[in-house]
C-alpha cells in the first residue's frame, strides 16, 4: 500500500465511521429527530454497523485501521513503524471531517435543540451565555463520563479498547496481517457492539483516539450558539486511554499468540 493510498482509505473511512457512528447519536438524542429517545441499544449496535461499513469502504486502499489504537497495536506487533504517522494523519483527518458532516446533516435538529436550551436558562434567570461545562450536544461529537473520575474512566477506556484490539490481533486481520479483512470486519463490529453493551455505560466507549479527539475540534469551531465547552478537561483520558490499552492488547498477544 503506497502512503497516498493509506491516507485516502483512512480519511474516507474514519469519515464514514464518525459520520454514522456519531449519527445514530445525533438520531436518538437531539430534539425533533425521528429516532429521539431510541435509546443506548440503538447507538451500540448503530456504531457497530459504522464500524462495519466503514472497514469495508476501506479495507482495500488502507487496511482499515480507522483507529490510532489498532494502528499502534499492529505497529507493535509487526515491529513496522514507517507509516504509522500517515495513518494517524488520515484517522484524525477522517474524524474531523465525519463530525461536520453529521453536523451538516442534522443542522435543524441542532438548531432546535440548542434553542430549547436557550429556553431552559432562560427560564432559569441565567443568560444563554452562561453555560458551562459540556455543552447539551456535545455528546454527539464526543465522549464524556457518567461519573467522573480520572482512574476510573481511564481504566474503563483501557479495558474496553484492549477488547477491541485483541479481538482485531487474534481474529480480525488480512492475510497480510497489516489491516482487516473481510470476515475481520464482521467480527470487529460485533466486538465494537458487545463493548457498546457491556462497557459503555461509564465512558460513552471511545475506544479510539481519533473518534473522539477530531470531532471535539469539531464541536469546538462549529458556529452553534449556546453550544457550551468542549470538556477539553477530560479529552485527555479518551486519547490516553485506548493508546495503552491498544499497546496492552500487542503486549499480551506477543506474549500469549506467538
Amino acid at each position: 500500500m503506497s502512503s497516498s493510498d493509506i491516507f485516502l482509505g483512512e480519511t474516507i473511512g474514519t469519515a464514514v465511521l464518525i459520520l454514522l457512528g456519531g449519527g445514530v447519536v445525533a438520531a436518538v438524542v437531539l430534539k425533533q429527530s425521528k429516532a429521539h429517545a431510541a435509546g443506548w441499544v440503538a447507538i451500540a449496535f448503530g456504531w457497530g454497523f459504522a464500524v462495519m461499513t466503514a472497514v469495508y469502504i476501506a479495507a482495500p486502499l488502507s487496511g482499515a485501521h480507522l483507529n490510532p489504537a489498532v494502528t499502534l497495536g499492529i505497529a507493535i506487533k509487526d515491529g513496522a513503524w514507517s507509516d504509522v504517522p500517515v495513518y494517524l494523519a488520515g484517522q484524525f483527518l477522517g474524524a474531523f471531517l465525519g463530525a461536520v458532516l453529521v453536523w451538516i446533516a442534522y443542522y435543524g435538529h441542532f438548531s432546535a435543540t440548542l434553542r430549547d436550551e436557550i429556553l431552559v436558562t432562560e427560564a432559569r434567570q441565567r443568560p444563554a451565555a452562561a453555560v458551562e461545562g459540556p455543552g447539551p450536544v456535545l455528546g454527539v461529537f464526543s465522549t464524556g463520563p457518567q461519573i467522573r473520575n480520572v482512574w476510573q474512566n481511564l481504566a474503563t477506556e483501557i479495558i474496553g479498547t484492549f477488547v477491541l484490539v485483541l479481538a482485531v490481533l487474534t481474529q480480525g486481520l488480512n492475510d497480510e496481517g497489516n489491516g482487516l479483512g473481510a470476515l475481520g470486519a464482521l467480527i470487529t463490529a460485533f466486538v465494537v457492539v458487545g463493548i457498546g453493551l457491556s462497557l459503555g455505560g461509564p465512558t460513552g466507549y471511545a475506544i479510539n483516539p481519533a473518534r473522539d479527539l477530531g470531532p471535539r475540534i469539531a464541536h469546538a469551531l462549529l458556529p452553534m450558539p449556546n453550544k457550551g465547552g468542549s470538556d477539553w478537561s477530560y479529552a485527555w483520558i479518551p486519547v490516553v486511554g485506548p493508546l495503552a490499552g491498544g499497546a496492552c492488547a500487542a503486549g499480551l498477544y506477543e506474549l500469549a499468540f506467538t
